[in-house]
């Protein structure tokens, strides 16, 4: 498999169950690059939606991908401290074009004091139906609902303390 290099620039791609791209990040700088991890950094991309609309992402972010977890982890950088957004999702694939990934529509936003919200179960099961996910896919996404509670409320990868603000200084080193 390829391999994002660091300092490199590279776009996300979100895809949805049936095949459809969902959403598409314009510009993440590589931050850490393996086969098994991808952590990026990104202020102000582009963000297209699959309708074609599009806007500008708002404060810093780290992003954390794994090929062996059915989820990934957005910290935004605010003034208030970081929030999180993770979404359930299939495990990253990286081609020359760009990462991708399946959009599972299940989320969990955690707030700075690592409390958390689980969101879009309605949209999860709507979506379950209509592109008939397999109940394997069903059983891994509610394994893995439960497995990103637990690093939560251990504070482990992504929500371990500093993780974020350690590698918001990498991508920094970048901009320059």
């Amino acid at each position: 498999m390829t391999v994002p290099r660091e300092g490199e620039k590279m776009q996300i791609q979100s895809y949805k169950h049936n095949g459809l791209l969902h959403r598409v990040w314009e510009e993440t700088t590589v931050l850490k690059g393996t086969s098994n991890l991808v952590i990026g950094g990104n202020d102000r991309t582009t963000v297209t939606e699959s309708d074609g609309r599009t806007w500008i992402t708002r404060e810093p972010a780290i992003c954390y991908f794994h090929a062996q977890h059915w989820f990934n982890i957005i910290g935004m950088i605010r003034e208030d401290g970081i929030y999180y957004y993770c979404n359930l999702s299939s495990p990253f694939a990286y081609d020359q074009e760009a990462l991708k990934y399946i959009d599972y529509d299940l989320d969990i936003k955690v707030f700075p004091d690592m409390t958390y919200t689980l969101l879009d179960e309605d949209e999860y099961e709507l979506h379950r139906r209509n592109m008939d996910y397999p109940d394997v896919i069903d059983h891994i996404l509610k394994r893995n609902v439960e497995k990103l509670v637990r690093w939560i409320r251990q504070r482990k990868g992504p929500f371990a303390p500093d993780f974020i603000d350690e590698w918001y200084e990498r991508y920094l080193f970048y901009l320059k």
